[in-house]
């Protein structure tokens, strides 16, 4: 493994910013200096350039097995360096759904041969395989995913005594979808009986409403507060729901050398939540333009929506940053309200559209950092990942802040070629980024001999 030497950082890390060389050697952060003068096979000169932790993207569908004709570990994998994310946390609702302890391993062995980022995987929550969820390996694998909300199968997960043993039995993290499928029926003949097969897509908010998202993200809080869950709601999209979570920092006692950074602190929050970038970029009026290239679940809800999420950034009722990326084809995507798939690609360009927030003053570059690496590190209890640390594997991302991109088709890694970002410019690009020691992008290019590494956690 090749040692580098980043020279003249702009090192963005922990509330703070500070000028500093960063020397990394066999996959690690050596050391973080003001002026390091060292031997180092690969020498980067940042000019200074913003250097923040890779993106942890605990919210992906990468498709693979089984829908592999809209995406895979390796391409969406090569999008996601692109786009400065290190890590992700796979789920569960591929074909075989991955619903047994066994599935999961037959995924990680295919992401050693063609994940180029960091990953993990969740275990899917179904109506009958508590026992498997009972015996996670809570060291090695990410959580587990409870669809509450529309899903397909055995992976709709709405019977209350279910729930109850789930949220009281779970051993790792338990991310949720949170749509109460009895509110979006209701609403579906309602707009079936007034429009029948030409329903505008417009109607996707209302159909995929605020009161399904509230009454679901409800039930979870509760069910979480009385068994001492820890609960990740993922992709929040209404104001309503910031009512549900408590404001104030995710806390972690401090790492010792050689360990891993154990929560011992009984103030920290276990019930936390996730916004996705698209909620934050677009309103509900995406919708009169995009149509079906917008169709993602939760709906994208309106502008007051859009900017109570900002503001639940910045006082930390939300605490992650995602994706939810999730590849359709266009041929897919073409048909009408009922029959287009939900889910739009966008990992590649998520982190240049959430630094436009930073370029328009509303989001410093430390709130970034905490909201798509440390918080992500801190709530799964990634070990040694998430932070720019001495020790620490070298999961970084050099962003110029002053170098426009645009995104066309001839720029998309995904494998469905498309993005919903087509044509628009944002004011960062990313220039390179350093997975596990390793560079994977750089320069417009994707190293295809980097792979990441199995994600580990400290429970």
């Amino acid at each position: 493994m090749q040692s580098i030497l980043i020279k003249n950082a702009n090192v963005i890390n922990e509330g703070t910013q500070r000028s500093a060389d960063v020397l990394i050697r066999h996959g690690r952060i050596d050391r973080i200096d003001r002026e390091i003068s060292a031997d180092a096979d690969i020498l980067i000169d940042a000019g200074g350039k913003a250097l923040l932790p890779g993106m942890i993207d605990c919210h992906v569908h990468f498709r693979e097995p089984g829908l592999t004709h809209k995406g895979d570990m390796q391409s969406e994998s090569r999008a996601a360096a692109a786009g400065g994310v290190t890590s992700v946390m796979e789920m569960p609702n591929t074909s075989p759904p991955a619903v047994t302890n066994g599935r999961l391993e037959e995924k990680f062995a295919i992401a050693a041969q063609k994940m180029a980022v960091n990953h993990s995987f969740y275990l899917g929550a179904s109506l009958h395989n508590l026992d498997q969820i009972k015996a996670v390996d809570p060291k090695n694998v990410c959580g587990v995913k409870v669809y509450m909300g529309s899903s397909t199968g055995d992976m709709l997960v709405d019977h209350l005594q279910t729930l109850e043993e789930l949220f009281r039995e779970c051993p790792v993290n338990l991310t949720a979808h949170c749509e109460d499928a009895g509110i979006i029926k209701k609403h579906e003949e309602i707009f079936r009986e007034l429009y029948g097969d030409k329903t505008p897509f417009s109607a996707h908010p209302h159909i995929r409403s605020e009161e399904a998202c509230f009454c679901s993200t409800q039930l979870a809080v509760d069910l979480a507060r009385r068994h001492g869950t820890r609960l990740h709601v993922l992709h929040i999209s209404t104001a309503r729901e910031l009512e549900l979570f408590d404001g104030g920092t995710v806390r972690v006692s401090s790492p010792r050398e050689n360990e891993c950074f154990i929560e011992r602190d009984e103030t920290v929050r276990k019930i936390t939540a996730e916004v996705c970038v698209h909620y934050l970029h677009f309103t509900s009026s995406v919708y009169e333009t995009k149509g079906a290239l917008a169709k993602c679940n939760p709906a994208i809800k309106r502008a007051s929506d859009r900017d109570a999420l900002l503001r639940g950034l910045l006082t930390d009722r939300i605490d992650t940053i995602g994706t939810d990326h999730a590849p359709h084809t266009w041929q897919e995507k073409q048909g009408t309200y009922w029959t287009a798939p939900s889910g739009m690609p966008v990992i590649q360009s998520a982190l240049p559209a959430v630094l436009e927030y930073f370029h328009s003053g509303l989001l410093p570059l430390e709130t970034i950092a905490a909201k798509i690496a440390h918080n992500p590190a801190r709530i799964f209890n990634v070990k040694e990942r998430g932070f720019i640390r001495e020790g620490y594997w070298a999961d970084l991302v050099l962003v110029d802040l002053n170098r426009p991109q645009t995104v066309s088709k001839e720029t998309i890694l995904y494998k469905c070629g498309w993005s919903p970002f087509e044509g628009e410019t944002f004011r960062s690009s990313v220039d390179t980024t350093i997975v596990s020691g390793q560079i994977a992008w750089q320069n417009g290019k994707i190293n295809d001999a980097v792979r990441g590494r199995r994600l580990e956690f400290c429970r």
